[in-house]
């Protein structure tokens, strides 16, 4: 079959499976392993799936397992898998030619949610200053404070600084400490850039777009998807914040030893990488059950659409919310700020939900018999590998071959896309020319 007759979802399907695949070939090579030895193919495999998928779960130590080699196919994995294979594509073509053809504009519109043809050149010009920028940016402020302040050679804080810019922006979560960034608890000079980047990046490209092009050019008024995602951000966050502040400030394995206002930066932090980021600053399989199932919450939400977040995104979440706020009102339309919120966009909405718990659902139903790891514990690694969020208990590397394959599997469904995957699978879209007759089933 020719290139040009797929459907743009099974391309984008493929090109992230041909990366994963490449990126296994090149973790198995003696030279990415610290003692140069050949990785297992498992190992391999999951973590380019997890570095692809910009998630951050990891069965080996990121710092000590692989080399300075192997360390660099990683960022440059998640890296690519931030940005977006026809992203990618893209801007080489821009950068090749100065223009792209046709059916690259129309793959990159599947990948970035753009909303017309003609937006396309503009998100990807977008998706590429903003992330050069933040990450050189978060680099520099990050390689200063290791240097000055810890007292690291300059190489290695150069190194140490951008690998974690490049996973704070791509909220991949991977880290070349084995504690995350536990060992920066108190310190504002790093969590705080860590926490702009992850935000910045889980925002989603076209609200970057809207807030840097279109404000430029005074437009009166956010769209109403920029005014979900950022005001929905804004409230998960802080929400997050205040719960996990409340159920932990007396822990004693997480923020009970500390001062009060590390105890406010730890929470936020924690409530602001919940969302997809994957870092944490303090010990997660130590959380309390309160803050566990609030975890579960914010994970299975994420950050926004078309941006390196992953879960079911906050458009997707605060939709739903307004189906059922107009339902109990009694509105015969969804309304927002004057507007109405097409038919198509609940459905499609409700679909990545349900599509969404279901995946989790089978997804436990395969891992429980596998394992005789505690019920929540598992429940926690499914809905973090599904979210791409990359936050774990400590159970990774304990999974049964198995389990990996599943967490494995659930990592690539979250970063594609449960719609987009099912579309590609079912490639057959016929339009029908004709409507049954409606009937009323009973519901509730």
């Amino acid at each position: 079959m020719k290139i040009d007759t797929l459907h743009s979802s099974t391309i984008l399907v493929l090109s992230f499976l041909t990366v994963i695949l490449m990126g296994t070939g090149l973790l198995m090579m003696p030279l990415s392993h610290a003692k140069g030895e050949v990785t297992p193919f498992l190992t391999a495999l999951f973590t380019s799936t997890s570095a692809v998928c910009v998630t951050g779960l990891v069965v080996v130590d990121t710092g000590t397992y692989w080399s300075s080699t192997g360390q660099g196919i990683i960022m440059a994995l998640f890296q690519l898998g931030g940005f977006g294979m026809m992203t990618s594509a893209t801007l080489m073509g821009l950068l090749v030619s100065g223009s792209i053809r046709l059916r690259t504009q129309r793959l990159l519109q599947a990948e970035t949610h753009s909303l017309a043809l003609g937006d396309v050149k503009s998100v990807a010009k977008v998706v590429f200053w903003v992330t050069v920028v933040t990450e050189l940016a978060l680099a520099a402020v990050l390689t200063l404070r290791f240097g000055l302040s810890y007292g690291m050679p300059w190489t290695e804080a150069l190194w140490h600084g951008l690998f974690h810019s490049v996973s704070a922006f791509n909220n991949a979560g991977f880290s070349t400490w084995s504690d995350s960034v536990m060992r920066f608890v108190g310190d504002a000079y790093v969590l705080v850039p860590l926490m702009l980047a992850i935000i910045i990046g889980g925002l989603g490209f076209p609200v970057l777009q809207e807030l840097m092009v279109e404000r430029a050019q005074r437009k009166p008024k956010w769209s109403m998807h920029a005014v979900l995602t950022i005001w929905g951000s804004i409230a998960l966050i802080l929400g997050g914040t205040l719960i996990i502040f409340l159920t932990e400030m007396d822990n004693p394995k997480t923020l009970g030893p500390m001062a009060w206002v590390t105890k406010g930066l730890a929470a936020l932090f924690t409530s602001v990488s919940a969302r997809t980021a994957g870092f944490n600053a303090v010990d997660i399989g130590g959380l309390t059950n309160e803050s566990l199932a609030l975890h579960f919450a914010l994970m299975f939400i994420g950050g926004g659409s078309a941006g390196t977040a992953g879960g079911i995104k906050v458009t997707t979440f605060f939709v739903l919310v307004l189906v059922v706020w107009n339902e109990i009102r009694g509105n015969p339309d969804v309304e927002f700020r004057g507007r109405r919120i097409a038919e198509p966009v609940q459905r499609q909405a409700l679909t990545v939900v349900a599509l969404g718990s279901m995946t989790i659902a089978l997804a436990m139903l395969l891992i429980l018999p596998m394992t005789t790891l505690p019920y929540e514990k598992v429940l926690f690694e499914v809905i973090s590998a599904f979210a791409t969020v990359g936050l774990s208990t400590g159970i990774t590397a304990e999974l049964a071959p198995g389990a990996q394959f599943v967490v494995i599997a659930l990592m690539f469904i979250g970063r594609v896309g449960v719609v987009t995957l099912a579309v590609a699978i079912a490639t057959n879209q016929l339009r029908r020319n004709y409507r049954y007759p409606e009937e009323k089933p009973i519901v509730g």
